[in-house]
């Protein structure tokens, strides 16, 4: 599963949240949300965490699928 990178990054901004904060809100490492603003993949676990961290559907953070 891949959190697209730049959707990340702009709700982040948009609620003023830094990496490190993230990381404590959601309970996940920093290195781990420092991959996920890369472009690394993630288990379905990590995104879920990270989408209720930023209070935003999950949908609304993973890369879209290309065909």
């Amino acid at each position: 599963m891949r959190i697209d990178r730049i959707k990340l990054i702009a709700e982040m901004a948009r609620r003023n949240v830094t990496s490190i904060r993230l990381a404590e809100m959601s309970g996940v490492s920093r290195v781990t949300v420092s991959a996920l603003r890369c472009g690394k993949t993630c288990t379905p676990e990590t995104a879920n965490k990270i989408a209720r961290a930023l209070g935003v559907d999950v949908t609304e953070i993973l890369e879209e699928v290309k065909q």
